[in-house]
C-alpha cells in the first residue's frame, strides 16, 4: 500500500477500508490497550532510531493529518463554531478518543484551551514527568486548521502522563505557517 517513497503525504479516507466487511464479527471496536500497545512501541522505537524530537514531531504531523482526514469525514466544517464543537465532542466521544470541552475561546484572535478528559493516548499512564500527546496535539491542529482555513498550532501544557490527571491543551493561530 505505502511501498513508493512519496514527498507529500500520501493517506486518503478510503484507505481505512471497509470494516463491516473486513470485521463483520468484530466490527470497529477494539480497546484502548491494543491501540496504546501500537502506539507506545511504534513511539518507542522512533525515539530510539530518531530520537524524541524527531518522534514528537512525526507523531504531531501523523495526528494532523488525521485530524484533517476526521474533520472532512465525520464533522460539519459548516456548522457555526458552538454547533461545531457539539458535534466535535459527540464524535470524539462516541469514538472513544476522550470528553472534549473547550474551557476557552477567542475566535477573533483564534486561541482555545481545550481539555480531553478519558484520552484514549495516555489517561491511566504512570507518571513519567513527560508529555506524550504529540498525535493529539497534531489531531487537534488538524481539526482546527479545517475548519477554519487558517493555519493552527496545538501545544499541550497539561497531560495526565506528566501528573495533572487531564490533558489541557492550547491552539493559535500558526503565524509561522507558509
Amino acid at each position: 500500500m505505502f511501498k513508493e517513497p512519496r514527498e507529500a503525504l500520501g493517506f486518503s479516507w478510503d484507505q481505512l477500508g471497509d470494516i463491516a466487511i473486513g470485521r463483520p464479527h468484530l466490527g470497529d471496536a477494539t480497546s484502548a490497550t491494543i491501540y496504546r500497545l501500537m502506539q507506545y512501541t511504534l513511539r518507542d522505537v522512533l525515539i530510539r532510531r530518531l530520537g524524541p524530537k524527531a518522534a514528537g514531531d512525526i507523531f504531531y504531523e501523523a495526528g494532523k493529518r488525521a485530524g484533517e482526514e476526521f474533520c472532512k469525514h465525520l464533522l460539519d466544517p459548516k456548522l457555526e463554531f458552538n454547533a461545531f464543537i457539539a458535534q466535535l465532542q459527540e464524535r470524539l466521544k462516541e469514538n472513544g478518543v476522550g470528553i472534549f470541552r473547550v474551557e476557552e475561546a477567542s475566535l477573533e484572535d483564534l486561541t482555545l484551551q481545550i481539555t480531553v478528559a478519558e484520552d484514549l493516548d495516555c489517561s491511566g499512564l504512570p507518571v513519567s514527568d513527560e508529555m506524550v500527546c504529540d498525535y493529539d496535539e497534531g489531531f487537534i491542529a488538524g481539526i482546527l486548521e479545517t475548519y477554519t482555513g487558517e493555519p493552527i498550532r496545538a501545544k499541550e501544557i497539561d497531560c495526565w502522563a506528566s501528573g495533572a490527571r487531564i490533558c489541557r491543551f492550547r491552539a493559535v493561530r500558526d503565524e509561522k505557517k507558509d
